[in-house]
């Protein structure tokens, strides 16, 4: 509002200050933790369904609550707290009898547990599990997972995957449904079933990676968004399992190709083959990252598929970086050629460089190949 004089007042402009500052933070919480208290608040039920309806209205408090009392120091948990306490509600309206002892029972362990805990504990590896379920339709797994642990809504997940959102709400509330029935637990496999349902969720980010990728050129903000999001669940599952060298392994191939993402499409909007790019329009800091991970998932000793898939990518790279190195070397002695003659030798000895062997100076000994010298000098100058 504005005063007679057309200028607004400290204490009109100060909530507008505040209503920024509360999105800000929900928007970091998030972004950050979303699936964090999804996880923990279907945990218990398994209702994934009902755990994201409470979450949303905690989120709606919030914005309500925090401009006028200011950001909680623990927004985690005030946002668990009053979750917790939305669907305590919607229990108590919904059931009757036994059924409602035994849901608010569930319901009220996990408030306690809740508030016992300074921290809030990291269930979105065992979520992901169940989002990757063997019960689960293998092609809603990676739609499933970007809602469920993300927090993408469903018209952006459709129209990621070139489906209408109500046939892909449909789908992801049926999955949904499916994990609540059937009771599909929140928890990590044992070792002896990991590997086989490791690959399960690994398959479904590479899944949400590919449909994202699509789009190389960068020009779908959904698309491009979608490759953000691949690449943070397999980050996460990266930390949560460190020593899982599969989970390494995608983790380096998604930033590989994401890496190169500038360089796959000239100006014209043309694709560019990985042989032609240029290596300095690639994200090095990424393809560094990328390498280490490949490091550590080969010191582990076990291979898989995209371990092998990181692999190839860290030898284009190598490839790439070479075939530049000796383009610059060729360039370089062109010219001096240029002055020297057909083979550079004509009015000039070969520069003297000092032989470790024995002390004495030799001459330094061409590369023919690399100087595009063609006419006997690769003959003469024989390997020693």
């Amino acid at each position: 509002m504005l005063r007679a004089d057309g200028v607004k007042s400290e204490h009109e402009s100060k909530p507008r200050t505040d209503c920024a500052e509360a999105r800000s933070t929900a928007e970091a919480v998030a972004r950050r933790s979303y699936g964090k208290l999804v996880a923990f608040l279907a945990a218990r039920t398994r209702d994934v369904a009902a755990a994201e309806d409470v979450l949303s209205e905690a989120f709606i408090a919030a914005l309500a609550d925090w401009p006028q009392n200011g950001c909680p120091s623990n927004p985690e948990a005030w946002l668990l707290t009053v979750a917790r306490r939305k669907m305590i509600d919607a229990a108590r309206r919904r059931c009757s009898g036994e059924a409602a002892i035994g849901q608010l029972e569930l319901l009220v362990e996990g408030v306690e547990a809740a508030a016992a805990d300074a921290e809030i504990p990291d269930r979105r590896l065992g979520l992901m599990f169940a989002c990757a379920h063997p019960a689960i339709d293998a092609g809603v797994r990676a739609p499933l997972m970007l809602q469920v642990v993300v927090g993408l809504d469903a018209k952006r997940i459709a129209s990621a995957f070139l489906m209408s959102p109500a046939t892909m709400g449909k789908r992801l509330g049926r999955a949904k449904n499916k994990i609540r029935q059937a009771g599909i637990p929140f928890r990590i496999p044992e070792r002896e079933e990991l590997s086989g349902r490791l690959e399960n969720v690994l398959d479904a980010i590479y899944a949400a990676f590919a449909e994202g990728w699509t789009d190389p050129g960068g020009t779908d903000v959904v698309r491009r968004d979608l490759t953000e999001e691949a690449i943070f669940l397999a980050r996460l599952v990266a930390e949560l399992l460190p020593e899982e060298p599969e989970a390494l392994g995608l983790l380096a191939l998604t930033l590989y190709a994401e890496a190169r993402r500038r360089a796959r499409r000239n100006t014209e909007g043309e694709y560019v083959p990985l042989a032609n790019q240029d290596p300095e329009l690639w994200d090095w800091r990424m393809i560094d990252e990328a390498e280490a991970l490949v490091r550590r998932a080969s010191a582990r000793g076990s291979i898989g598929r995209y371990q092998l898939e990181a692999a190839l990518q860290s030898a284009h790279v190598g490839g790439a970086t070479l075939r530049r190195a000796v383009g610059a070397h060729r360039l370089t002695s062109d010219r001096d050629q240029s002055r020297l003659g057909p083979c550079g030798v004509q009015g000039r000895r070969p520069r003297a460089r000092s032989d470790r062997s024995g002390g004495r100076r030799r001459p330094a000994r061409r590369i023919p190949t690399l100087l595009g010298c063609t006419r006997g000098a690769a003959g003469q100058d024989r390997r020693t």
